[in-house]
C-alpha cells in the first residue's frame, strides 16, 4: 500500500511538470504540503542550558535537529523526549527540557534547549526473597546496581535501569550456577517513591535443588588422541559443586590441549547426566572431530584509537588457520582482559564456501589513559601526595606508559615507566623503569639519600598460572645530612654504587585478584647486587585464601614472608643494602621499627627476616554492601635477626634481647575509588627493648 502522503507529493511534483492546473479535489492538502515545506528553517547553532549531567557535546549528539541543520516542530518535539529519555535513564526522574527559538540576522535561528535536571533518583534498598543458600550482602556484591551510599555521587551506580536489571538477573543466575544450583529462577520488581526520590528494588529467588559433580569422564572418537593429557584439563572434580563455569573452563582447556597435540578440529562437549536421587550430574566429555572449516577472514570494527594487530595478537590464530570455537571464545578472554574495551562481541558468519567461515570482532573503546593528582595521609611517610600521568594503550599500540611525580614530610619521587607487552612480536613483555628518590633525614632514619637509577626487565608466562620475569640495572645513592656525624655508620656525602641482577618467579592462582577469596598467590625474587656490594639478596611471599563459609563473604588468609642476605666478600653487608622490615612484615611496629640499631639509635637493618600472618576478613553487616568496607582480624609473628656490617667497623649495637615479635589487632578496610585503605588497630605482645611500636597504621591494602 502506498502511504497518503507519498501519494499526494508525487501528484504535485507530476502536475508541476506537466503544467497542469490541480483538480479542484486537490488543492487544499496540496497547499498544505507547500506551506509545511515554507516553514522550514535553516538552523545556525544549537546551545544548551541547565545541564550538570551532560556536557554540551553529548547533548548535542542527542539532537537530530544539529545534525539536519532543519528546523521543525516535529524534529524539536523528538529532541525534547530524546534528552528527557537520557536524563530518565540516567536516573534523573523529575527532569524537565523546554525550547526556545531566536531569530538571527542572516535569517537562520538559534535553538536554545533548557534542561531543568532536578534531582537524580536513588536506590533507597535492595532486597531479596526466597534466597535461603546466599546471604543478601554477598548477592548485592555480585549484581552492578547498588544502594545509594555515600560515594553515588562518584561512582554513579546507583541508578535504576531496566537494562542494568536485566543483566542483575543474569548475574544472580549466573552466581547460583556456579555454586550448585543450577535451575535457579530470578524476577524482579522495581518501584518508585516519589517522596524518597528513590526505587526500591526486590529480587525473588527459586533457587531449586543444590547439585553436585559425580561420574566425571572423558570420550574420544579420535585415534592417537591422549586423553590422559586431557585430564590435567578437567576442573569438574566429582563430589564438588555444580559450576557452569568449571564446565566451560574445562571444554575450553581440553579443545586447547587437543590444538597443542596436533588435532586442531577437535570439538569437545560435555554431556550431562541428571541423578535426581543423589543429586547428582555425571559428566562424560565427548572429544570428537569437528567439521574442517578453515578461517577466511577476520573483520575488527569499532577500535578507532587501538591498532589491530593488537587485537589480531590476543586471537592466536590468524586468517587460513583452522577454526576452533573454543580458540575464539579464548580469544575474545584475552582481547577483554587487555582492559581497553568496555564491550567486545565476537560473532560468525558464512564465508565464500561452505568450509569456511567469517569472524567478526566489534569492539567499543573505552579510555585508557590517566590524569591523577591524589593526596593522602599514612603513618609511615605522613601526608604525602602525587601527580601522575598514565596510558595503558600508548599510542593504540597496547603499550603501558606511566610518569609520576610523589612528594610526602619524608622525601620526594620521580618515576617513568614503559612496558612493551609483546617485545619483538614474542609473549614477552619487556619494559624500562626509571627513577630519582630523595629521602629526608628523619627520626627513624639518622641521615638522608639520593638515589637515581634504572633497569630493564622481561616477562615472561610459563604456564598458565607461572610467570618469570628477569631484570637488570644500576643505582647511585649519595648519602646527605647525617645526624651524627661521630657514631654513624655513613658519611654525609659517601656514594654507593650497584649493579643489579635478578629474576622473580610469580605464582597465580587466585580466583579474583582485586577480590581473592580462594587460591593461592606467591613470589620468589633473587637478585646478585654488585659494584660497591657483593652479595645475594633472597626474598619469597606467598598468601593463601580460602572461604571460611560459602558466600557469607567470610574469607581466612595465611601469609608467609622470608628473606636473607648472603654476604660474598666477607667484609659484611652494607647498612644501606640491609633488610629493613617494618609494618609490612609484622603489624604494630613503625617503618624501620624492628630490627638492631646503635646505642644513637641509628638503625641497621637486618641480614635475615621471616614472618606469619593469619587473618579473616568479613563484611560489616550494619553497614550496606556499597559503602565498600569490611572488617578483619589478624594476628602476625615475625623473626629478625643479622647486624648489617656493625661488626665489621667496631660500632656497639643495642642488643637484640628477643628475636620473635608477635602482634595481635583488627583493621577497618575500604574500598575507595583510589585503592583498597586499611587502618591497622594491633596490640604488640612481645618486641625486643630497642623497637619503636605504634598502635595505628594507615596504609594500601595489597595482596603481599
Amino acid at each position: 500500500m502506498i502511504h497518503p502522503t507519498k501519494l499526494m507529493r508525487g501528484a504535485f511534483l507530476a502536475l508541476a511538470v506537466l503544467g497542469a492546473a490541480p483538480l479542484a479535489g486537490t488543492s487544499i492538502p496540496l497547499l498544505g504540503v507547500a506551506t509545511a515545506q515554507a516553514q522550514e528553517q535553516l538552523v545556525g547553532s544549537v546551545l544548551f542550558e541547565g545541564n550538570r549531567r551532560f556536557n554540551d557535546a553529548q547533548l548535542l549528539a542527542m539532537v537530530d535537529i544539529s545534525s539536519s541543520g532543519v528546523f521543525s516542530q516535529q524534529r524539536l518535539a523528538a529532541d525534547i523526549e530524546s534528552i528527557r529519555q537520557a536524563y530518565d535513564r540516567d536516573g534523573f526522574m523529575s527532569v524537565g527540557v523546554t525550547a526556545k527559538t531566536e531569530a538571527l540576522p542572516d535569517g537562520r535561528i538559534r535553538v536554545t534547549f533548557q534542561v531543568n535536571e532536578g534531582d537524580r533518583a536513588g536506590i533507597a534498598a535492595i532486597n531479596f526473597t526466597g534466597n535461603n543458600a546466599v546471604n543478601g550482602g554477598t548477592l548485592k556484591g555480585a549484581i552492578n546496581t547498588k544502594e545509594t551510599g555515600i560515594l553515588s555521587w562518584l561512582v554513579k551506580d546507583d541508578t535504576y535501569d531496566e537494562r542494568k536489571i536485566a543483566v542483575d538477573r543474569e548475574l544472580i543466575r549466573l552466581y547460583y550456577a556456579n555454586r550448585g544450583y543450577p535451575d535457579a529462577q530470578i524476577t524482579s520488581v522495581g518501584e518508585y517513591d516519589p517522596s524518597r526520590n528513590a526505587y526500591f528494588i526486590n529480587f525473588t529467588i527459586n533457587e531449586g535443588e543444590k547439585y553436585e559433580f559425580g561420574n566425571v569422564g572423558i570420550e574420544t572418537s579420535i585415534d592417537g588422541l591422549n586423553t590422559n593429557a586431557l585430564t590435567g584439563s578437567v576442573q569438574t572434580g566429582q563430589g564438588s559443586r555444580y559450576s557452569i563455569t568449571d564446565l566451560q573452563k574445562s571444554i575450553e582447556e581440553m579443545s586447547y590441549e587437543a590444538t597443542a597435540q596436533g588435532y586442531s578440529f577437535a570439538d569437545v562437549r560435555a554431556r550431562l547426566d541428571r541423578d535426581l536421587t543423589n543429586k547428582t550430574f555425571n559428566v562424560t566429555y565427548l572429544v570428537d572431530e569437528g567439521a574442517r572449516v578453515y578461517v577466511e577472514r577476520i573483520n575488527i570494527t569499532g577500535n578507532t584509537k587501538t591498532r589491530d594487530f593488537v587485537v589480531r595478537r590476543e586471537l592466536e590464530f590468524a586468517e587460513g588457520d583452522p577454526f576452533n570455537r573454543s580458540m575464539v571464545l579464548r580469544g575474545r578472554k584475552n582481547i577483554e582482559g587487555l582492559g581497553f574495551f568496555k564491550a567486545v562481541e565476537v560473532s560468525t558468519a558464512p564465508g565464500s564456501a561452505a568450509d569456511k567461515v567469517v569472524i567478526n570482532i566489534a569492539l567499543v573503546e573505552q579510555s585508557t589513559g590517566e590524569y591523577g593528582a591524589t593526596a593522602g595521609y599514612s603513618t609511615a611517610d605522613g601526608i604525602l601526595g602525587e601527580i601522575s600521568l598514565t596510558e595503558r594503550n600508548f599510542l593504540g599500540r597496547g603499550q603501558y606508559l606511566r610518569a609520576a611525580i610523589g612528594a610526602s614530610q619524608s622525601g620526594r619521587t620521580f618515576d617513568f615507566s614503559f612496558t612493551e607487552p609483546r617485545f619483538m612480536g614474542l609473549k614477552i613483555a619487556a619494559g624500562v623503569d626509571a627513577y630519582h628518590r630523595i629521602n629526608e633525614e628523619t627520626v627513624s632514619s639518622f641521615y638522608g639519600s639520593q638515589a637515581t637509577g634504572g633497569q630493564l626487565r622481561f616477562g615472561v608466562p610459563i604456564t598458565r598460572d607461572l610467570s618469570a620475569t628477569v631484570f637488570g640495572g644500576i643505582e647511585r645513592k649519595i648519602i646527605v645530612d647525617v645526624k651524627d656525624t661521630t657514631s654513624s655508620l655513613v658519611a654525609d656525602g659517601q656514594e654507593f654504587h650497584k649493579a643489579f641482577i635478578g629474576y622473580t618467579l610469580t605464582w597465580n592462582g587466585l580466583d579474583d585478584v582485586k577480590k581473592p577469596t580462594e587460591g593461592l598467590y606467591a613470589t620468589f625474587t633473587q637478585q646478585y647486587v654488585g659494584w660497591d656490594h657483593n652479595l645475594i639478596k633472597t626474598e619469597a611471599r606467598g598468601r593463601y585464601f580460602m572461604p571460611l563459609l560459602d558466600d557469607s563473604g567470610i574469607v581466612a588468609s595465611l601469609k608467609g614472608q622470608a628473606g636473607v642476605v648472603n654476604d660474598l666478600s666477607g667484609n659484611g653487608v652494607s647498612t644501606v643494602e640491609a633488610f629493613a622490615p617494618g609494618s609490612t612484615l609484622i603489624r604494630g611496629f613503625e617503618n624501620r621499627g624492628l630490627g638492631p640499631r646503635l646505642t644513637s639509635g641509628e638503625y641497621l637493618g637486618a641480614t635475615a627476616y621471616a614472618g606469619i600472618s593469619a587473618e579473616i576478613q568479613f563484611p560489616i553487616p550494619v553497614l550496606p554492601e556499597s559503602y565498600g568496607l569490611s572488617g578483619a582480624i589478624w594476628a602476625d609473628a615475625a623473626w629478625v635477626d643479622g647486624l648489617a656490617r656493625v661488626g665489621a667497623i667496631g660500632l656497639d649495637a643495642e642488643s637484640t634481647d628477643q628475636p620473635w615479635r608477635t602482634s595481635i589487632g583488627a583493621s577497618i578496610i575500604w574500598d575507595s575509588p583510589f585503592g583498597p585503605l586499611r587502618g591497622d588497630f594491633a596490640h604488640v605482645m612481645s618486641k625486643s627493648t630497642a623497637d619503636r611500636t605504634q598502635v595505628f597504621q594507615l596504609t594500601l591494602s595489597t595482596l603481599l
